[in-house]
């Protein structure tokens, strides 16, 4: 299996997305500064991942995430969560 996952820093509330096919060990890796485009940006929390069952389907999956229409999805999909951590 491989993940598509989204996690917000809670630093700046910024989300990064990515794949990977060990989604604890990414994490894991991101949490300790050892990737290099988020490491300024820790601690961080995972809202978001999908499961896919290639490597192709999840890197596809990452770069729709990227775009507009791909922000837009994870904006309503990700509605209730946003509505609960605005009030924290």
């Amino acid at each position: 299996m491989f993940y598509t996952y989204v996690i917000q820093s809670e630093k700046d509330s910024k989300n990064y997305i990515g794949y990977t096919s060990d989604l604890q060990a990414r994490l894991a890796q991101h949490d300790k500064g050892e990737v290099t485009s988020t490491k300024h940006r820790r601690p961080f929390k995972l809202i978001y991942y999908e499961a896919c069952l290639n490597q192709q389907d999840a890197k596809n999956r990452e770069k729709y995430f990227k775009t507009h229409y791909g922000r837009m999805y994870l904006k309503k999909r990700l509605a209730g969560y946003y509505e609960d951590s605005c009030c924290d």
